[in-house]
């Protein structure tokens, strides 16, 4: 087959979606799953600006009025440790300086919380104060 040319078997057949697509759908998930348990959705994917900064991905407000800050992780298999793991103090950091950034707007400091949503497999479980807030 000449080096240009394309097999139109291979255009037919389903492509595995990028890891985008599936963190994408993990965070969707756990969107629903959490508005269903009564959060408000105040802001997605959340960024600092600059280098070096951090990014949440949902900024909700329970009932109580908490705010509560996000992160959704999603793994496939459990190779390394699952989804929970993959959390690490590091990452953890980070949120927490987003979290202040995006607190400094702010009039007042609401209650808040950091919470973590795993998907391993199918399988979701929500971590509430997941982490605390103190460095």
């Amino acid at each position: 087959m000449p080096k240009n040319a394309t097999n139109k078997n291979e255009d037919l057949a389903p492509r595995k979606p990028t890891t985008k697509q599936t963190g994408d759908a993990a965070e969707e998930r756990a969107l629903r799953h959490l508005q269903d348990q009564g959060l408000k959705v105040l802001q997605r994917n959340y960024r600092t600006p600059g280098r070096g900064g951090g990014e949440i991905d949902l900024i909700m407000q329970d009932a109580n009025g908490t705010m509560v800050f996000v992160e959704v992780r999603h793994r496939a298999r459990g190779d390394h440790g699952g989804a929970a793991s993959s959390v690490t103090w590091a990452k953890q950091q980070r949120i927490v300086f987003a979290a202040r950034y995006f607190l400094l707007r702010l009039p007042s400091m609401p209650a808040c919380r950091f919470d973590v949503v795993t998907i391993d497999g199918s399988q979701l479980s929500w971590y509430r104060g997941a982490f605390d807030g103190v460095s």
